[in-house]
């Protein structure tokens, strides 16, 4: 199944992290949104990032050594949406620039700011919330 993805990660204190090549980046603490896709496989892909244990590959894997995924939100598509949605993101929120986005034109697809902001965000773009071990 393909699909685009929103993983709502809490960062309990401020942190400086080592993300690829990119290089070092200052997080502060408090709430993200990722938002990320898969056009191959969505459920495997969301199970992955909630792995503590797995090679570390994309942007992601470096925060999220560090944060706590608190929420999963989904939404299949036949086509690739994740920059669509991130642009509703940075229309409101901080971004994380050049975080998530090797491959597409964006700033970012990570999002800083308050829970509720990113809760309303998320409502916003419709889409369902994911529970772990419940299939798609």
């Amino acid at each position: 199944m393909k699909g685009c993805y929103i993983l709502i990660i809490e960062l309990k204190e401020d942190k400086s992290i080592q993300i690829g090549k990119i290089g070092d980046k200052f997080f502060k603490k408090g709430f993200y949104a990722y938002i990320g896709s898969a056009l191959n496989g969505l459920e495997q892909r969301i199970n992955r990032h909630c792995r503590k244990e797995k090679k570390i590959r994309w942007h992601i894997d470096y925060l999220l050594q560090h944060g706590k995924i608190i929420k999963i939100f989904y939404k299949e598509y036949d086509k690739k949406e994740e920059c669509r949605i991130a642009k509703k993101f940075e229309e409101r929120l901080f971004s994380v620039s050049n975080f998530g986005c090797s491959d597409c034109k964006c700033n970012s697809h990570l999002f800083h700011g308050a829970l509720n902001d990113i809760l309303n965000i998320v409502d916003n773009v419709n889409m369902k919330q994911y529970h772990l071990n419940a299939k798609i």
